[in-house]
C-alpha cells in the first residue's frame, strides 16, 4: 500500500507544478500585453499559485495517511 500513496503524492505533485506552470505563463503574457496591470496580475498570480500549492500539499498528506 506504500508504493500507491508514493505514486499518488508524486500524482499530486506533478499536478502543482503543471498548474503553477501555466499560471506563470498566463501571468507573463498578460504582462507583456498589458504592462501596466502588472503589480495586480502579479498579485493575483501569487494568490492562485499559493492556491494550487495548498490543495498539492492537502493531496500529498490524504495520500500518506491512506
Amino acid at each position: 500500500m506504500g508504493s500507491l500513496a508514493g505514486i499518488g503524492a508524486g500524482l499530486a505533485a506533478i499536478g502543482a507544478g503543471i498548474g503553477i506552470g501555466k499560471i506563470g505563463g498566463s501571468a507573463t503574457e498578460a504582462m507583456a500585453r498589458q504592462p501596466e496591470f502588472a503589480n495586480k496580475i502579479q498579485t493575483a498570480m501569487l494568490i492562485a499559485a499559493a492556491l494550487v500549492e495548498g490543495v498539492a500539499l492537502f493531496a500529498v498528506v490524504v495520500a500518506m495517511i491512506k
